[in-house]
């Protein structure tokens, strides 16, 4: 079932929702939260689903089974929009139950509630949607001490918030056991599906996989979706960064702007330090020179992108995949740049180790495709595992190699995989000093404008991204062999299609193959993926494609027709049945 509350920007329903998701959790049921806000003026609406599944479906689900309407401005439209059966619970002045008379209306009087407790009136703001999750408690039979313990945690720092939000929520759930009678179907039932799991967001979870991947310097600038991720890994900085000295082992430099921001990355990468920023679709754009500098010089950086739909304020805070084929190609001349998808928080903690090690190994700019959905919601997850692999520091001389070597050509493939060898600033021998030069330089790091020292860079160039097609974390493939419908996805979008491949075997039986695309460029296994299949269903959420005219320029001619779009691009989580309902009318059915 979902569960969706309708409330207004800055009200305080976020503290109100997360001890609402978290109670449910902590009954062992899966759950997941998608917050649906505006980025710029507090008092506009604001949505929060829940959606609690006992088959571990945490994808957004299309329809909203129990509504919460606290809204004026929206509750009308909120409840004509519900399928019938649904249930609203509504503050009494509202009065919409003369709305329609296929739904369960649940009426709330919450600030006569509040005057009952003895709540004071300069701080019923604050605790007014505390009521709602009591009634939503006793009316979906949540176990009112799950609710305590989850207010508990949600106030641990200020005990008489606490107290003051408890009390609301008892107020809510015993005016519920008393005064509304259950008339619906919905309850949540306690489970042990959860055990060991823990809630965070995914930028949360990116900054404490920088932090253990090895990040020292930090540089950004504030933009929706991705500012919490670097004000995450502040935090996990000060508390796992510091010298014994009680000294920071870190820097972090809020830039001017973006093309700052990616610059100081470059130079700190430059001088060998493991660099990061985050950003969103506008932030890339103007990253774009830095880019290309990144990749003709070949100076490591990380760059996470936390997309969404476009600029402008309100649309930010909309989820998309839509800086996907911008950001493959992104900056002037032939530039191709490693690409990441994480779909899980779990992905999002262990690539951002990967991206480093990618970064240095490649001696370029890597790019971590997030989204809003993952990076701002709360998902659930097993514990992260400490990293077991080593760091990878990739070609790097110190002085002993050069003292063997005698010296080194910072661009000359030697071993054939595209791959030169770098030094440090620093090392101590007069061999390890070379000019960091973009596009005109020959192998020794000289200035050059001769066509083929041009051509053979650019040669050099290609082959090293065709290296990195085997080392990119590589797709999910869940495949039986007897199909001949293959479906790809990447990202969030993942969580969709696992459904949605049940529903289409459930309902219809349609068997179908899928592959999670992880990294790009794309390694082998997905060219195998599409030649072995009729038809490919592509799922993206941007309106153009991108992924799929990625894999047209990746795949040989002759496979390009079997290749189909399903396009997701209303801003909001891709969900199960829309994927289903467009896989089945383009297969006539």
């Amino acid at each position: 079932m979902s569960i969706s509350v309708a409330t207004v920007n800055g009200s305080g329903s976020q503290s109100s929702n997360s001890v609402l998701l978290r109670a449910i959790f902590q009954m062992g049921v899966p759950v997941s939260g998608k917050n649906l806000f505006p980025s710029n003026i507090a008092g506009l609406p604001t949505w929060f689903t829940i959606r609690a599944n006992q088959h571990g479906y945490i994808a957004r689900k299309k329809e909203i089974d129990f509504l919460v309407a606290m809204n004026p401005e929206t509750a009308k439209d909120d409840v004509l929009s519900l399928a019938p059966g649904a249930s609203v619970l509504f503050d009494e002045p509202l009065k919409l139950s003369d709305l329609r008379s296929d739904l369960v209306f649940y009426s709330v009087p919450y600030d006569k509630i509040l005057v009952s407790v003895g709540v004071e009136a300069k701080v019923r703001k604050l605790v007014r949607n505390m009521i709602y999750v009591g009634v939503v408690a006793q009316l979906l039979d949540i176990d009112m001490k799950e609710v305590e313990i989850a207010i508990q945690r949600q106030f641990s720092k200020k005990a008489k918030a606490a107290a003051l939000n408890l009390s609301a929520a008892k107020a809510g759930f015993e005016y519920a056991r008393t005064s509304l009678p259950k008339q619906d179907r919905f309850r949540i039932e306690r489970s042990n599906k959860t055990a060991g799991k823990i809630i965070i967001d995914g930028n949360s979870a990116a900054a404490l996989g920088a932090v253990f991947a090895g990040v020292t310097v930090v540089t950004w600038y504030p933009i929706t979706p991705s500012s919490s991720l670097v004000e995450s890994l502040i935090e996990y900085a000060k508390e796992f960064r510091i010298g014994p000295d009680g000294k920071a082992t870190f820097a972090v430099v809020q830039a001017e702007d973006e093309l700052a921001a990616i610059g100081m990355v470059l130079g700190a990468g430059w001088a060998g330090a493991r660099a990061m920023t985050s950003t969103a679709g506008p932030g890339i754009s103007l990253m774009s020179e830095f880019a290309g500098y990144s990749y003709y010089a070949e100076v490591p950086a990380v760059v996470w992108d936390v997309q969404r739909v476009g600029p402008s304020t309100g649309l930010p805070t909309r989820t998309a995949q839509c800086d996907i084929l911008s950001t493959a190609f992104l900056s002037h001349g032939d530039t191709k740049h490693i690409m990441l998808f994480p779909a899980s928080v779990d992905e999002c903690f262990t690539m951002a180790g990967d991206a480093f090690d990618l970064a240095e190994r490649f001696q370029t700019i890597v790019f971590v495709m997030s989204d809003l959905d993952l990076g701002m919601n709360n998902w659930m997850a097993d514990p992260f595992k400490y990293p077991e692999k080593p760091i990878d520091r990739g070609k790097v001389l110190d002085k002993a190699d050069l003292e063997r070597l005698g010296g080194f050509a910072r661009y000359k493939d030697v071993d054939g995989d595209g791959i030169g060898y770098r030094t440090l600033p620093g090392t101590d021998h007069p061999g390890a000093a070379y000019f960091t030069r973009g596009s005109g330089h020959n192998e020794k790091a000289q200035y050059t404008e001769k066509p083929d020292d041009y051509a053979n860079n650019m040669e050099r160039l290609n082959r090293k991204f065709e290296t990195a097609r085997s080392h990119v974390p590589r797709p999910e493939l869940v495949a039986s062999g007897k199909s001949k419908i293959g479906i790809i996805a990447f990202g969030t979008t993942h969580w969709a299609i696992t459904e949605s491949r049940d529903q289409l075997r459930a309902e219809y039986g349609v068997e179908t193959d899928y592959l999670r695309l992880r990294g790009f460029p794309f390694s082998r296994e997905v060219h195998d993926f599409v030649k072995a299949h009729d038809r490919i269903y592509v799922v993206e959420q941007n309106r153009d494609a991108q992924m799929l005219t990625l894999l047209k320029i990746d795949l040989e001619p002759a496979l390009l027709t079997r290749l189909r779009s399903i396009s997701h691009m209303d801003g909001l989580p891709a969900d199960a049945r829309s994927v289903t309902d467009h896989i089945m009318t383009m297969e006539g059915k």
